[in-house]
Protein backbone atom coordinates (compact mmCIF):
# COMPACT_ATOMS: atom_id res chain seq x y z
CA UNK A 1 0.00 0.00 0.00
CA UNK A 2 1.33 3.98 -0.95
CA UNK A 3 2.34 5.20 2.31
CA UNK A 4 0.48 8.28 4.10
CA UNK A 5 3.80 10.09 5.00
CA UNK A 6 3.39 13.04 2.22
CA UNK A 7 7.00 13.37 1.61
CA UNK A 8 8.51 10.44 -1.46
CA UNK A 9 11.42 8.68 -1.18
CA UNK A 10 14.20 9.59 -3.58
CA UNK A 11 14.88 6.83 -6.27
CA UNK A 12 17.86 5.91 -4.98
CA UNK A 13 16.07 4.97 -1.83
CA UNK A 14 13.65 2.99 -3.49
CA UNK A 15 15.67 1.16 -5.72
CA UNK A 16 18.02 0.31 -2.43
CA UNK A 17 14.17 -0.36 -0.59
CA UNK A 18 13.34 -2.89 -3.37
CA UNK A 19 16.63 -4.93 -3.29
CA UNK A 20 17.10 -5.14 0.18
CA UNK A 21 13.01 -6.90 0.76
CA UNK A 22 13.35 -8.58 -2.21
CA UNK A 23 16.64 -10.41 -1.13
CA UNK A 24 15.62 -11.18 2.52
CA UNK A 25 12.19 -12.54 1.14
CA UNK A 26 14.20 -14.66 -1.00
CA UNK A 27 16.98 -15.84 1.29
CA UNK A 28 14.01 -16.76 3.84
CA UNK A 29 12.31 -19.47 1.49
CA UNK A 30 15.84 -20.75 0.51
CA UNK A 31 15.73 -19.21 -2.86
CA UNK A 32 18.38 -17.98 -4.51
CA UNK A 33 18.04 -14.16 -4.60
CA UNK A 34 17.85 -12.93 -8.65
CA UNK A 35 16.31 -9.90 -8.46
CA UNK A 36 19.40 -7.45 -8.58
CA UNK A 37 17.73 -5.91 -11.33
CA UNK A 38 16.14 -3.50 -8.88
CA UNK A 39 19.53 -2.08 -8.09
CA UNK A 40 19.81 -0.10 -11.66
CA UNK A 41 15.64 0.29 -11.79
CA UNK A 42 13.05 2.18 -10.38
CA UNK A 43 9.63 1.00 -9.19
CA UNK A 44 7.69 3.62 -10.67
CA UNK A 45 4.21 1.51 -10.57
CA UNK A 46 1.78 0.03 -7.46
CA UNK A 47 -0.89 -2.01 -9.02
CA UNK A 48 -4.02 -1.04 -7.54
CA UNK A 49 -5.74 -2.16 -4.10
CA UNK A 50 -9.40 -3.84 -5.03
CA UNK A 51 -12.08 -1.07 -3.63
CA UNK A 52 -15.26 -1.83 -2.76
CA UNK A 53 -18.16 -0.04 -4.35
CA UNK A 54 -19.26 0.54 -7.93
CA UNK A 55 -16.58 1.19 -10.92
CA UNK A 56 -15.11 4.61 -11.29
CA UNK A 57 -12.33 6.40 -13.03
CA UNK A 58 -8.77 4.62 -11.12
CA UNK A 59 -10.79 2.09 -9.23
CA UNK A 60 -10.25 -1.92 -9.37
CA UNK A 61 -13.38 -3.35 -8.71
CA UNK A 62 -14.80 -6.81 -7.75
CA UNK A 63 -17.71 -7.96 -10.48
CA UNK A 64 -19.44 -10.97 -10.69
CA UNK A 65 -21.12 -12.85 -13.63
CA UNK A 66 -25.04 -12.87 -13.47
CA UNK A 67 -24.55 -16.87 -13.37
CA UNK A 68 -22.40 -17.17 -10.62
CA UNK A 69 -24.19 -14.29 -8.14
CA UNK A 70 -23.75 -15.69 -4.49
CA UNK A 71 -20.64 -17.91 -5.44
CA UNK A 72 -16.75 -17.37 -5.10
CA UNK A 73 -16.05 -16.98 -8.50
CA UNK A 74 -15.77 -13.42 -9.95
CA UNK A 75 -13.23 -11.16 -11.94
CA UNK A 76 -11.47 -7.66 -11.44
CA UNK A 77 -12.38 -4.74 -13.63
CA UNK A 78 -10.00 -1.78 -13.75
CA UNK A 79 -10.98 1.31 -15.45
CA UNK A 80 -8.05 3.62 -16.29
CA UNK A 81 -7.73 6.96 -14.79
CA UNK A 82 -8.93 9.28 -17.62
CA UNK A 83 -12.22 6.98 -18.30
CA UNK A 84 -15.26 9.08 -18.96
CA UNK A 85 -18.62 7.75 -19.54
CA UNK A 86 -19.57 7.41 -23.79
CA UNK A 87 -15.71 7.18 -24.62
CA UNK A 88 -14.35 3.96 -26.18
CA UNK A 89 -11.07 2.59 -24.55
CA UNK A 90 -9.25 -0.60 -25.59
CA UNK A 91 -9.58 -3.22 -23.47
CA UNK A 92 -6.94 -5.65 -22.16
CA UNK A 93 -8.22 -9.42 -20.89
CA UNK A 94 -5.67 -10.43 -18.02
CA UNK A 95 -4.96 -14.40 -16.72
CA UNK A 96 -2.90 -15.17 -13.59
CA UNK A 97 0.01 -18.09 -13.44
CA UNK A 98 -0.50 -20.73 -10.83
CA UNK A 99 -0.26 -20.52 -7.27
CA UNK A 100 3.37 -20.65 -6.99
CA UNK A 101 5.98 -18.93 -4.93
CA UNK A 102 6.25 -15.78 -7.27
CA UNK A 103 2.22 -15.85 -7.93
CA UNK A 104 -0.53 -16.32 -5.19
CA UNK A 105 -2.61 -17.32 -8.83
CA UNK A 106 -5.74 -15.39 -8.29
CA UNK A 107 -6.91 -12.00 -10.42
CA UNK A 108 -5.82 -9.81 -6.96
CA UNK A 109 -2.11 -10.85 -8.10
CA UNK A 110 -1.97 -10.26 -11.64
CA UNK A 111 -0.06 -6.77 -12.94
CA UNK A 112 0.45 -7.33 -16.55
CA UNK A 113 -2.30 -4.89 -17.55
CA UNK A 114 -1.52 -2.49 -15.13
CA UNK A 115 2.24 -2.34 -16.43
CA UNK A 116 1.15 -2.02 -20.07
CA UNK A 117 -1.19 0.87 -19.34
CA UNK A 118 0.19 2.53 -16.64
CA UNK A 119 -3.39 2.81 -15.73
CA UNK A 120 -4.31 5.47 -18.48
CA UNK A 121 -5.75 4.77 -21.63
CA UNK A 122 -7.18 1.46 -21.02
CA UNK A 123 -9.78 -1.08 -19.53
CA UNK A 124 -7.95 -3.71 -17.28
CA UNK A 125 -9.90 -6.67 -16.65
CA UNK A 126 -8.60 -10.00 -14.59
CA UNK A 127 -10.57 -13.08 -15.54
CA UNK A 128 -10.87 -16.16 -13.70
CA UNK A 129 -10.22 -19.84 -14.30
CA UNK A 130 -13.78 -21.18 -12.99
CA UNK A 131 -13.65 -24.17 -10.69
CA UNK A 132 -17.62 -24.99 -11.29
CA UNK A 133 -17.86 -28.18 -9.26
CA UNK A 134 -16.68 -25.98 -5.85
CA UNK A 135 -18.07 -22.55 -7.83
CA UNK A 136 -14.90 -20.50 -6.94
CA UNK A 137 -12.34 -18.87 -8.72
CA UNK A 138 -9.06 -21.66 -9.82
CA UNK A 139 -6.09 -21.02 -8.23
CA UNK A 140 -4.14 -24.23 -10.40
CA UNK A 141 -4.67 -24.87 -13.91
CA UNK A 142 -8.11 -24.41 -15.74
CA UNK A 143 -10.88 -25.44 -13.82
CA UNK A 144 -13.78 -26.13 -16.12
CA UNK A 145 -12.57 -25.12 -19.47
CA UNK A 146 -15.88 -24.39 -21.18
CA UNK A 147 -17.08 -22.20 -18.21
CA UNK A 148 -13.76 -20.39 -18.35
CA UNK A 149 -14.23 -19.51 -22.02
CA UNK A 150 -17.86 -19.16 -21.84
CA UNK A 151 -17.35 -16.73 -18.99
CA UNK A 152 -14.57 -14.85 -20.63
CA UNK A 153 -16.92 -14.68 -23.81
CA UNK A 154 -19.48 -12.94 -21.81
CA UNK A 155 -18.00 -10.38 -19.71
CA UNK A 156 -15.60 -8.96 -22.55
CA UNK A 157 -19.12 -8.43 -24.32
CA UNK A 158 -20.50 -6.94 -21.42
CA UNK A 159 -17.46 -4.62 -20.42
CA UNK A 160 -17.82 -3.22 -24.13
CA UNK A 161 -21.57 -3.03 -23.84
CA UNK A 162 -21.30 -1.44 -20.38
CA UNK A 163 -18.05 0.80 -19.80
CA UNK A 164 -17.05 1.66 -23.41
CA UNK A 165 -14.45 -1.03 -23.86
CA UNK A 166 -13.91 -1.36 -27.93
CA UNK A 167 -15.00 -4.52 -29.60
CA UNK A 168 -11.81 -4.04 -31.89
CA UNK A 169 -9.00 -3.30 -29.68
CA UNK A 170 -9.56 -6.14 -27.09
CA UNK A 171 -6.37 -7.70 -26.21
CA UNK A 172 -5.33 -10.78 -24.42
CA UNK A 173 -2.02 -11.17 -21.47
CA UNK A 174 -0.82 -13.53 -19.21
CA UNK A 175 1.71 -14.57 -16.75
CA UNK A 176 2.85 -17.93 -16.81
CA UNK A 177 -0.65 -20.31 -16.79
CA UNK A 178 -1.98 -17.05 -18.33
CA UNK A 179 0.71 -17.21 -20.88
CA UNK A 180 -0.08 -20.21 -22.27
CA UNK A 181 -3.89 -19.35 -21.47
CA UNK A 182 -3.49 -16.82 -24.13
CA UNK A 183 -3.79 -19.46 -26.50
CA UNK A 184 -5.49 -22.61 -24.71
CA UNK A 185 -8.47 -20.33 -23.47
CA UNK A 186 -7.98 -17.46 -25.51
CA UNK A 187 -7.79 -20.07 -28.76
CA UNK A 188 -10.37 -22.44 -27.20
CA UNK A 189 -12.81 -22.28 -30.18
CA UNK A 190 -13.55 -19.65 -33.06
CA UNK A 191 -15.83 -17.35 -30.80
CA UNK A 192 -13.41 -16.82 -28.72
CA UNK A 193 -10.49 -16.39 -30.78
CA UNK A 194 -12.21 -13.80 -32.29
CA UNK A 195 -12.23 -11.39 -29.74
CA UNK A 196 -8.49 -10.29 -29.92
CA UNK A 197 -6.68 -7.61 -31.74
CA UNK A 198 -3.44 -8.88 -30.16
CA UNK A 199 -1.95 -11.22 -27.45
CA UNK A 200 0.95 -10.57 -24.68
CA UNK A 201 2.32 -13.93 -22.95
CA UNK A 202 4.56 -13.61 -20.48
CA UNK A 203 6.57 -16.64 -19.39
CA UNK A 204 5.65 -19.76 -21.23
CA UNK A 205 3.71 -20.63 -23.86
CA UNK A 206 0.96 -23.41 -25.22
CA UNK A 207 2.57 -26.44 -26.85
CA UNK A 208 6.33 -25.47 -26.09
CA UNK A 209 5.80 -28.48 -22.92
CA UNK A 210 3.44 -30.93 -22.23
CA UNK A 211 2.17 -30.09 -18.63
CA UNK A 212 -0.53 -32.29 -16.64
CA UNK A 213 -3.70 -31.78 -17.91
CA UNK A 214 -5.70 -32.69 -21.04
CA UNK A 215 -5.01 -30.76 -24.61
CA UNK A 216 -1.48 -29.62 -23.68
CA UNK A 217 -0.03 -31.69 -26.37
CA UNK A 218 1.89 -30.36 -29.67
CA UNK A 219 -0.95 -31.52 -31.94
CA UNK A 220 -3.45 -30.55 -29.67
CA UNK A 221 -1.79 -26.74 -29.62
CA UNK A 222 -1.19 -26.78 -33.28
CA UNK A 223 -5.13 -26.82 -33.84
CA UNK A 224 -5.63 -23.77 -31.15
CA UNK A 225 -2.77 -22.17 -33.14
CA UNK A 226 -4.03 -22.30 -36.55
CA UNK A 227 -6.94 -19.83 -35.19
CA UNK A 228 -4.20 -17.17 -34.53
CA UNK A 229 -3.95 -15.92 -38.06
CA UNK A 230 -1.60 -13.04 -38.26
CA UNK A 231 -2.52 -11.12 -35.39
CA UNK A 232 0.20 -10.14 -33.47
CA UNK A 233 1.82 -11.52 -30.04
CA UNK A 234 4.36 -10.26 -28.14
CA UNK A 235 5.92 -13.30 -26.40
CA UNK A 236 8.34 -12.45 -23.66
CA UNK A 237 10.25 -14.75 -21.10
CA UNK A 238 12.84 -14.36 -18.76
CA UNK A 239 16.96 -15.38 -19.56
CA UNK A 240 15.16 -16.53 -22.93
CA UNK A 241 12.85 -16.99 -25.22
CA UNK A 242 14.64 -19.95 -27.39
CA UNK A 243 11.98 -22.65 -26.60
CA UNK A 244 9.42 -20.85 -27.95
CA UNK A 245 11.11 -19.13 -30.56
CA UNK A 246 12.31 -22.71 -32.06
CA UNK A 247 8.86 -23.76 -31.13
CA UNK A 248 6.78 -21.57 -33.29
CA UNK A 249 9.47 -21.01 -36.27
CA UNK A 250 8.33 -24.70 -36.72
CA UNK A 251 5.00 -24.59 -35.66
CA UNK A 252 4.05 -21.50 -37.46
CA UNK A 253 6.94 -19.91 -39.23
CA UNK A 254 5.15 -17.02 -40.80
CA UNK A 255 3.48 -15.73 -37.54
CA UNK A 256 3.60 -12.16 -36.26
CA UNK A 257 5.51 -12.60 -33.32
CA UNK A 258 7.78 -10.33 -31.29
CA UNK A 259 10.33 -11.67 -28.91
CA UNK A 260 11.52 -10.43 -25.85
CA UNK A 261 13.65 -11.95 -23.51
CA UNK A 262 14.23 -10.55 -19.43
CA UNK A 263 17.66 -11.00 -18.77
CA UNK A 264 17.91 -11.16 -14.76
CA UNK A 265 14.68 -11.50 -13.47
CA UNK A 266 12.75 -14.11 -11.66
CA UNK A 267 10.04 -16.37 -12.83
CA UNK A 268 7.06 -12.86 -12.55
CA UNK A 269 5.20 -10.55 -13.68
CA UNK A 270 6.05 -7.71 -11.86
CA UNK A 271 8.77 -6.15 -14.36
CA UNK A 272 6.53 -4.44 -16.03
CA UNK A 273 6.24 -2.26 -12.55
CA UNK A 274 9.93 -1.12 -13.35
CA UNK A 275 10.85 1.57 -15.39
CA UNK A 276 13.06 -0.90 -17.74
CA UNK A 277 13.76 -0.98 -21.70
CA UNK A 278 11.84 -4.43 -21.81
CA UNK A 279 8.41 -2.67 -20.51
CA UNK A 280 9.16 0.34 -23.09
CA UNK A 281 9.19 -2.03 -26.19
CA UNK A 282 6.36 -3.96 -24.98
CA UNK A 283 4.43 -0.49 -24.57
CA UNK A 284 5.61 0.92 -27.92
CA UNK A 285 4.29 -2.85 -29.13
CA UNK A 286 1.01 -1.82 -27.84
CA UNK A 287 0.34 1.75 -29.18
CA UNK A 288 1.57 -0.21 -32.51
CA UNK A 289 -1.38 -2.65 -33.25
CA UNK A 290 -4.26 0.38 -31.86
CA UNK A 291 -2.28 2.93 -34.22
CA UNK A 292 -2.12 0.15 -37.06
CA UNK A 293 -5.81 -0.18 -36.51
CA UNK A 294 -6.35 3.41 -36.45
CA UNK A 295 -4.67 3.59 -39.90
CA UNK A 296 -6.62 1.26 -41.45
Amino acid sequence: MPSSHSTKPAPFAKKVTDTFFCVVALWGLGVQPCCAQTVSHVRDLQTPAVSDGMPAAGKRVKQVHPDYAGSNVYHLLYLPTDWKPGQSYPVIVEYAGNKYRTSPGTVEGSNLGYGISGGKGAIWVCMPYVNKTEMRNQETWWGDVNATVDYCKDIVASVCDDYGGDPDHVFIAGFSRGAIACNFIGLHDDQIASLWRGFFCHSHYDGVKQWPYPGSDRASAAERLSRLGDRPQFISHENSVDATRNYLAKAMPHGNFTFQPLQGWDHTDTWVLYDVPERKRLRDWFRAQLSADSAE
